[in-house]
Order: structure tokens, then C-alpha cells, then sequence
């Protein structure tokens, strides 16, 4: 069923859009991941420690330097400051630590978010002009979702298992962007 106005075509060129652009950045990432496992992890974990800090001296700088709250907020935006610091600096110390519990964090989030995209999809697939790549994208999110979720817990198999679906999700979430809604 076409769209009948122009906000609806517009939405659903802005969902499409979202949905080719989330695709590509899948499976770019999930290529770099591949391509230089450790050291892509690493730098993911170098970029949140550095932005553990950035928010921290920001939180603690608005406390210390807003003279119109009141003594509550401003302490609370300091000291939740100090704890971004902290944690930030810890994180850079032992960066590589911070790495292997990184990808376990992202392992699990990720899993669980596949498999409820993998169902959300499937609820789609009423809308879906494309219904063989709506059930396949479903079914495999599905069964990557489950795969980083109870899989053994080595970091390095759920590292490659992470990089290989967001590639092979990627390409299919592109490919469907493609038919979304027509």
C-alpha cells in the first residue's frame, strides 16, 4: 500500500535512510573488527575512558561553577564528575582490562538487542514488500543474538561472532533499506 501524503513518504524515506545508514555503519565496524580485532576494541575503549574524563570535568566544572543551584545539585554534579574522572583514569591505566570487559559488555548488550530486533522485525513483516529478507535478516539476528549471548565466554570467539554479524546484518539491513515500504 503506497503512502497516501507527503509527511508518510517522507517518513518512510527518512526510515529507509536510517536503516541504509545503520546497515553501512554495521558492517564497516563489523570489517574493522575483522580486520584488526584487538586493536579496534582498543581504541573503542581508549575513546570511552577519554570520554569518561571529558564528562567528568564537565559534571564537576557545572557544579563548582553555578552559583544559582542549589548546594545539593551542585555537590551531586561534583562528585558524580569525580566518579566519570575516576573511572576514566582507571580505565586508561589498565586499558587492556578495560577491553576485555568492554567486549563482554558489548557482547551481551548486542545479543539481547539482535535477537528483540530480530522479533521487532518479523512484526513487520505485515508492511514488508520483501518478505524473504525480513525473515532472514529476522532470523539470523536472532540466532546471532543468541550466539553472543550463550556462546562460551571467550572474549575472542564473541569478538570474530560480533564482527561477522554486524557485517552479514549490516549488508542485509542495507539490502532491505532498499524496499522498505514500497
Amino acid at each position: 500500500m503506497p503512502p497516501s501524503s507527503e509527511t508518510e513518504k517522507s517518513g518512510l524515506n527518512a526510515t529507509r535512510n536510517a536503516l541504509l545508514f545503520g546497515g553501512i555503519v554495521s558492517a564497516v565496524t563489523g570489517v574493522l573488527i575483522l580486520v584488526w580485532p584487538a586493536k579496534t576494541a582498543m581504541i573503542v575503549a581508549l575513546i570511552l575512558a577519554i570520554y569518561a574524563i571529558t564528562v567528568g570535568l564537565t559534571y564537576a566544572a557545572f557544579g563548582a561553577f553555578s552559583p544559582g543551584r542549589g548546594g545539593w545539585s551542585r555537590l551531586g554534579h561534583v562528585l558524580l564528575g569525580i566518579v566519570f574522572v575516576i573511572v576514566g583514569v582507571a580505565a586508561l591505566l589498565n586499558l587492556g582490562a578495560t577491553t576485555t570487559w568492554l567486549a563482554l559488555l558489548l557482547a551481551f548488550m548486542i545479543g539481547i538487542t539482535w535477537i528483540v530486533e530480530g522479533v521487532v522485525a518479523l512484526s513487520t513483516l505485515g508492511f514488508a514488500r520483501s518478505k524473504g529478507w525480513t525473515i532472514l535478516f529476522a532470523v539470523l539476528s536472532i540466532i546471532a543474538g543468541a550466539v553472543l549471548l550463550f556462546s562460551p565466554m571467550y572474549v575472542t570467539v564473541l569478538w570474530w561472532v560480533f564482527g561477522i554479524s554486524l557485517v552479514v546484518l549490516g549488508i542485509l539491513q542495507a539490502i532491505r533499506s532498499f524496499s522498505f515500504g514500497r
